[in-house]
């Protein structure tokens, strides 16, 4: 299945049905009266936010939703049948927009929520309705309401505790394939990733999901690349996850670039919870890559853990790192026993 996280969509409720104009009919009845009734309710527009998904593909083959419209009402009192709704699934973390992708309508961020995209219209009023005891046979009945049509984007942002980040060919999509079951594409080449892949991690009986998105580059706010376009899929991780390419020339320089386009991206991603890693340590000797890790620590002002995706050297230090800065948010409900799992 391809990744979209982005798409444009067309809807409309229904309208609603017109009211009846009639008068009652029958033998041996003089004086009938006005029986007209009115119409239908138009359908609503919904979306709603399920489970199993984490791609907005399927808006790619479809982008108009019509909902149905009411039907007219009928005389002998009756009420137009009302339009039936029709729902958006959407994979949850979606944003809804506005047509300028910037006004957020709704952000969908847990299984089952739903939002009201478009009301259907009311159904317009029956002869019936405008009887009085100074109007005893009115002949007049209102239209119903016509329905709202609306240009909306959905944005789709992943869910995930953690997220990577780094340069092309950092190591990251290494590194989620030997700690989770995601199988990102992996070869002995520089390339980056096209597209943001979700892996379940797990350390210590605790698991969390983890997120790989397309390494940045320098300019990258600017457009350059791949630009920001998938930075928003670790807006909402609680920590990120910083890997460097140890068997680069200036590490820190690294650090810097990367660093910086968040800074440029968003200043809150730039502030998140953050664990440094530097990567590929088994193909560096112990002298430069002490040199390495000192001139890292100094640029980025903290620790830096020491990690091998290949050799996996390092990787459940990292991993226990990264779960101390999710657990806080996680809360003691969703802490798992420590003993020993049990069938």
């Amino acid at each position: 299945m391809k990744f979209l996280d982005l798409a444009k969509v067309y809807i409309r409720s229904g309208g609603g049905g017109a009211g009846c104009v009639s008068f009652r009919r029958e033998k041996f009845i003089e004086y009938g009266g006005p029986d007209g009734g009115d119409g239908g309710k138009g359908g609503d527009v919904w979306a709603e936010a399920v489970g199993g998904l984490n791609t907005l593909i399927d808006f790619r083959f479809q982008q108009h939703f019509f909902a149905k419209s009411g039907q007219h009402g009928m005389g002998s009192q009756r009420t137009g049948a009302s339009g039936d709704d029709i729902v958006l699934t959407v994979p949850v973390g979606t944003e809804i927009l506005e047509e300028d992708q910037e006004t957020v309508i709704a952000d969908l961020t847990e299984p089952g929520q739903r939002v009201l995209l478009a009301r259907g219209g009311n159904g317009g009023f029956g002869n019936l309705h405008f009887k009085s005891s100074t109007n005893r046979s009115p002949r007049r009945a209102n239209p119903g309401q016509e329905g709202i049509e609306r240009t909306l984007w959905l944005r789709l942002k992943l869910i995930a505790d953690a997220g990577l980040l780094g340069l092309p060919n950092a190591g990251k999509s290494t590194f989620l394939s030997a700690v989770s079951n995601a199988r990102p594409k992996i070869a002995d080449y520089p390339f980056t990733t096209l597209h943001p892949n979700l892996g379940v991690v797990g350390i210590d009986q605790h698991e969390f999901v983890m997120a790989d998105i397309p390494g940045l580059i320098e300019g990258a706010s600017e457009g350059r690349g791949l630009g920001d376009q998938f930075l928003g899929h670790v807006e909402r991780s609680r920590v990120l996850l910083h890997l460097i390419d140890g068997t680069g020339e200036d590490v820190a320089g690294d650090a810097r670039t990367i660093l910086n386009e968040l800074a440029a991206y968003s200043p809150a991603l730039a502030e998140k919870p953050r664990v440094t890693a530097l990567n590929k340590i088994d193909a560096i000797d112990p002298e430069e890559l002490a040199e390495k890790r000192a001139a890292l620590e100094a640029e980025i002002g903290g620790p830096v853990l020491l990690m091998s995706g290949v050799s996996r050297q390092g990787v459940p230090e990292v991993l226990r790192a990264l779960w101390a800065q999710i657990a806080p948010s996680r809360g003691p409900v969703e802490d798992k026993d420590d003993s020993p799992w049990q069938p």
